[in-house]
């Protein structure tokens, strides 16, 4: 009898090990994801910048794992695409910051999305930057809740709630809240720290995924007097002569600009603390996966730890960018990492922690870090990550590089170019790309051409790119509608001209429409305005002096595809709208 009782408490036992052991290894931790705008390499204390203030990203990379060869795109919306899927930012459609290059395809599988299969509360608080209509918005594309400002950044000419605003955009904004306008008090990233906040506390007993992504110290450079005031006083370039790393000579505006910045990356600090002070109130710090990084080097001429190039480059200050990963229920402290890594191994790395798959039915250029993290080898160590960025499509060769080992190709030439024409670095023993080893290494640099020519080929004839996803317009998700000067194509550089040629890619459903033009200035009177669709053009005269908005009522559409293109025309000029609303009426 006593061989049988022990027997099934043995039994019993094990039943509850591997219980519980099965659910220690399925467990679902918390995942923050808190991205900055603009911010450098150089613009923190941990990367040997003696003038700016961030105690609390300086402990908290101490308490991380620290990959230190960490690299995302050189502008901000194809970072984020690529952060979102795991893919390089040509497949998901994104291709630019604006110019109708920023909208990520309504098909792609994002983190939220992946999680939110899981039971996960998903949110975002900050910069979205893929797309602000029906069907590529956060809450399109797998957010619960969403609070952002919209197109690349506050005060820009998408943004059409902070855009009038001017100098004071980053104080008391109208913001998008699950894609309302909603008023806030406060500077921005308080704002979107707090809502990030009353998120995580209103989820903490199931698990969330939060994406504070902050829009500072992106422009315009706008902080809180207490906290520029730390920084007015202090001269950005002294203090690196014994650095004996590459340091631009800065102007006298680019000192301004970086008192402005280190105030701003302050802020942030201050509101990162926070976020982690409520974590422990709520006391599921262990549980919580954070990563925290930035979307591309800086924009303005300032310390960068000795790194050539700034955003818009492919040279290292442009696109390498502090990683810090920190789980303390699984993952050591204080652990640094070299192998290179980038923003399209995020997505796998979650979804491999979370215990979520990977969609099965589309290429995932990432890797999931998680082999590097728990200290083993991976074959992939040698692999090669393709960056670029032109403004519209990339042009070969055209602030393009292909990175593999220690080895980096450049271009900054033409199409036909030779291999001469390229610069080739030994990141190991010239990691500023001070000497161009090109000529001696032919060999190498025509081996590293022909895996670049490869990946951009590859990329180049991606379907979201050459189809680029279009806006819906008269949808019941989406009704009314406003197209803002973001997601206008037509000529390169659309920003606040008046006279400029733009359109945006629609795709209209049928129905009769009301519509208003709203432009930048007022209009002289007795001049026309125009509406063209692919074949249908209509036109209203305007008698009436002074007006900025125009309204054409009960227009008719059929189901089409096309490029919308409005203009007012007087006086031999074309005038485009600041943005288009239109609205749906049956």
């Amino acid at each position: 009898m006593r061989i049988i009782i022990s027997f099934i408490v043995l039994a019993f036992c094990l039943s509850l090990y591997s219980a519980t052991g099965f659910a220690q290894g399925k467990s679902q931790p918390n995942v923050i994801i808190i991205i900055t705008d603009d911010q450098g390499y150089g613009d923190f204390g941990i990367t040997g910048n003696p003038h700016v203030k961030t105690p609390v990203i300086d402990r908290f990379a101490t308490e991380s794992i620290r990959f230190n060869n960490f690299y995302v795109s050189p502008v901000c919306a194809p970072t984020r695409s690529s952060l979102m899927t795991g893919r390089y930012s040509l497949r998901t459609g994104v291709r630019d910051t604006y110019n109708g290059g920023a909208i990520m395809a309504s098909s792609e599988v994002t983190i939220a999305e992946l999680l939110k299969r899981a039971n996960y509360k998903t949110g975002i608080f900050g910069k979205w930057h893929l797309g602000d209509n029906y069907p590529s918005r956060p809450s399109d594309q797998g957010f619960d809740e969403s609070l952002i400002h919209l197109s690349g950044g506050m005060g820009q000419v998408g943004d059409i709630t902070t855009y009038f605003k001017r100098d004071s955009s980053y104080f008391d904004p109208v913001l998008w809240h699950n894609n309302k306008r909603e008023a806030y008090q406060g500077y921005c990233s308080d704002i979107f720290t707090d809502q990030a906040i009353n998120f995580i506390s209103k989820n903490s007993e199931s698990p969330f995924f939060c994406y504070l992504s902050f829009n500072a110290p992106h422009t315009p450079l706008q902080v809180p007097e207490k906290y520029y005031s730390q920084y007015k006083d202090i001269d950005p370039a002294l203090g690196f002569k014994d650095d004996k790393r590459p340091f631009s000579k800065m102007t006298e505006k680019d000192k301004e600009d970086a008192r402005k910045v280190y105030a701003m990356v302050t802020n942030i600090d201050d509101n990162i603390g926070k976020l982690l002070k409520r974590l422990d109130e709520l006391k599921i710090t262990e549980n919580t996966l954070i990563i925290f990084m930035t979307d591309n080097g800086p924009q303005q001429t300032r310390y960068v730890a000795g790194m050539r190039g700034l955003k818009g480059n492919v040279y290292q200050g442009g696109v390498r960018v502090p990683f810090y990963v920190r789980y303390p229920s699984s993952f050591g402290k204080n652990k640094d990492i070299e192998t290179m890594a980038a923003h399209l191994d995020i997505l796998p790395t979650v979804a491999e922690l979370c215990h979520v798959d990977l969609p099965n039915d589309r290429i995932i250029d990432g890797k999931s870090l998680i082999p590097l993290i728990k200290g083993k080898q991976v074959d992939w160590a040698n692999r090669s990550l393709f960056t670029y960025w032109t403004r519209r499509y990339p042009e070969l060769y055209s602030k393009m590089s292909v990175h593999k080992g220690n080895y980096k190709l450049v271009g900054n030439t033409d199409y036909n170019a030779k291999i001469e024409d390229f610069d080739l670095y030994d990141l190991e023993k010239d990691s500023y790309e001070q000497k161009n080893i090109v000529l001696e290494r032919k060999d190498l640099a025509s081996s590293l051409k022909q895996e670049l020519d490869r990946t951009f080929n590859d990329l180049i004839s991606s379907e979201n790119l050459i189809n680029q996803p279009p806006i819906i317009v008269g949808s019941k998700f989406e009704n009314p509608i406003i197209l803002n000067r973001n997601d206008a194509g037509g000529e390169r550089g659309i920003w606040d001209q008046e006279e400029v040629n733009g359109n945006w890619k629609v795709k209209i459903q049928k129905g009769h429409y009301n519509i208003k033009f709203k432009f930048l200035k007022p209009l002289k009177a007795n001049g026309r305005m125009y509406l063209e669709a692919s074949t249908i053009v209509r036109q209203i005269q305007n008698k009436t002096e002074g007006k900025d908005i125009i309204e054409m009522k009960n227009v008719y559409f059929p189901d089409m595809d096309c490029e919308l293109r409005p203009y007012y025309s007087i006086e031999s000029k074309n005038m485009f709208p600041f943005w288009v609303e239109m609205e749906r009426i049956d």
